[in-house]
């Protein structure tokens, strides 16, 4: 299971680092990503690491705005972001990817930013 914490309230243009916990699932196994979804919109790919966090990538609307790391040795996955803004207010939720499908499970992590 994955846990995402470090959610919260924020002013555009502030900071949050998200971090996501796995239990039962050893990460270094696996590419791992973020997704987020909206109030009344589909969930959307965020962000995505390698197992060896030699690769990233990002959704364009994020991409030099958010940082993806992984700390194995953890069995923890990271999302910084910065530059917030109110668009990017959703339920931020990690995952793992099993062949050519993410897989979610856990609660994610409300991120709201104020304007």
């Amino acid at each position: 299971q994955l846990q995402a914490s470090g959610g919260g309230l924020v002013q555009a243009g502030g900071s949050l680092r998200l971090t996501c916990a796995a239990s039962g699932l050893i990460i270094m196994n696996y590419t791992m990503g973020w997704f987020r979804q909206a109030p009344g919109k589909e969930r959307e790919f965020v962000a995505s690491v390698n197992r060896s966090a030699t690769r990233t990538s990002y959704s364009d609307s994020v991409k030099g705005r958010f940082t993806v790391s992984r700390d194995n040795r953890k069995n923890t996955v990271y999302l910084q972001m910065n530059s917030l803004n109110p668009e990017d207010t959703a339920v931020y939720y990690c995952s793992w990817k099993w062949g050519n499908n993410w897989r979610l499970n856990g609660q994610g992590t409300q991120v709201t930013v104020s304007s």
